[in-house]
């Protein structure tokens, strides 16, 4: 029998699933291997009978709570599917204002129809088994931690920060260009995505452990920055971190 896998969406653009749905050709592989029994954004069926959940999306709202609980309670693997579900991801920029003020700005005199509080990753509420970083997702990281998961393996998520990936592929330094980046303390695994576009990392794949923070307070100073404007841009995916502390 096929293992049963589900997919599903809180707080979020959905941009992941997109991701999984734009697989094509590897997608065929996946769908030979497994028994897909519920995914809104490509399907109409839908099974509660699942075994693996990838869940994207943050929680903002208390009667997200229940129904997260409960697809905990049938999962026997839980997936946080991109940044939203893993670390906050960009719902948490509401959390440094007065949430009364975000409802009304979103929702005008319509606000006190819309329940919310202050964002958070999945693992704030349940225990999650493995981690699929970034915004969007990596589709080829996807692939690689759903063969794992189906061969009874545990994904290999990289440790080490973006900087790593950037100097394998030989990019210049997006310092070089003017830009803050997040690199030197942000989780790799993107295969330096934005920094290949001459774009800077903002951090959506969330810290490596252990980061270095010493090492990019001496890169910052050396191009004249402040760990403050470094703490503004990590704000972006990375807030909830900084209203847990």
């Amino acid at each position: 029998m096929k293992p049963k896998i589900a997919f599903f969406d809180f707080a979020s653009c959905e941009g992941c699933q997109l991701q999984v749905v734009n697989l094509e050709a590897e997608m065929l592989d996946v769908i030979g291997a497994v028994d897909i029994v519920q995914f809104r954004e490509a399907m109409t069926e839908k099974s509660d009978d699942y075994a693996i959940a990838f869940v994207e999306g943050s929680i903002t709202r208390e009667k997200d709570i229940p129904r997260l609980k409960k697809i905990r309670e049938q999962a026997a693997i839980l997936v946080a599917l991109g940044a939203c579900a893993c670390i906050g991801g960009v719902n948490c920029l509401k959390n440094f204002q007065p949430l009364e003020d975000v409802r009304k700005y979103v929702y005008g005199d319509k606000a006190d129809w819309y329940e919310t509080f202050a964002a958070r990753p999945i693992d704030a509420v349940v225990p999650v088994d493995y981690y699929i970083h970034g915004c969007p997702i990596h589709k080829d990281e996807f692939v690689k931690v759903t063969k794992a998961l189906l061969l009874g393996k545990k994904p290999e998520i990289p440790t080490y920060p973006v900087c790593v990936e950037c100097k394998r592929t030989g990019n210049v330094c997006v310092f070089e260009l003017g830009l803050t980046c997040l690199g030197p303390i942000t989780r790799a695994g993107c295969g330096a995505w934005c920094p290949t576009y001459r774009d800077n990392c903002a951090g959506c794949r969330g810290l490596v452990p252990d980061p270095n923070t010493n090492a990019e307070k001496e890169v910052l100073k050396k191009y004249g920055l402040t760990v403050e404007q470094a703490i503004s841009q990590f704000r972006i995916f990375l807030g909830y971190s900084e209203v847990a502390k």
